[in-house]
């Protein structure tokens, strides 16, 4: 009976420990400026790293970046972050990227995912619809490293393609299975 007390006393804290993490805070929230900044130099580092990547940017209608986001959970856990989407090269809105889950997990990972439009269908589902939950509306293929040596435009068939960029920490999985992407002002 004591091991199971001092177990659900060794969750509460980790749980509370994270809990900033999993949250968004006006305190941490990046201005509009700042926030382009990050989604620069994230979209630039991921194109100077991955040729299927910039493959995808030259025929793409929009691509929405999220340069950090944080998850963070022990069986229970939530990510959450901000991005920016780029139309032509120029900002057309700003979006906020969170999830919970549950289940087998443990840890803190920060890690950037650009998702890479390539219809007009595809970009206008995100505008239409108030927050989309990743994996209804558009179909979605993730990039890895196994799938992007044999990628070019002739193969790429899907509405909206996502990479992973910049991953940091310890956390079993990942993945946008979850994951609600709403429009917000800054």
């Amino acid at each position: 009976m004591a091991s199971y007390i001092s177990l659900r006393m060794l969750v509460c804290i980790i749980l509370m420990a994270a809990i900033p993490f999993t949250l968004p805070s006006k305190a941490s929230a990046a201005s509009a400026a700042e926030l382009n900044q990050e989604v620069d130099q994230a979209l630039k580092t991921l194109l100077a790293k991955s040729e299927s990547a910039r493959t995808l940017a030259e025929k793409a209608k929009g691509i929405l970046v999220f340069p950090a986001i944080t998850k963070a959970g022990f069986i229970v856990g939530g990510q959450y972050g901000q991005g920016a989407l780029r139309v032509n090269g120029k900002t057309a809105g700003y979006y906020s990227s969170a999830a919970a889950s549950y289940g087998l997990q443990a840890g803190i990972q920060k890690f950037g995912y650009a998702l890479f439009f390539m219809s007009d269908s595809a970009l206008k589902w995100l505008d239409k619809s108030d927050g989309w939950e990743l994996g209804s509306g558009p179909s979605i293929v993730v990039v890895d490293k196994g799938t992007a040596h044999s990628f070019s435009t002739t193969t790429a068939q899907s509405n909206v393609y996502a990479f992973f960029f910049s991953q940091k920490g310890l956390m079993a999985g990942i993945g946008l299975q979850g994951t609600k992407v709403t429009k917000i002002n800054k």
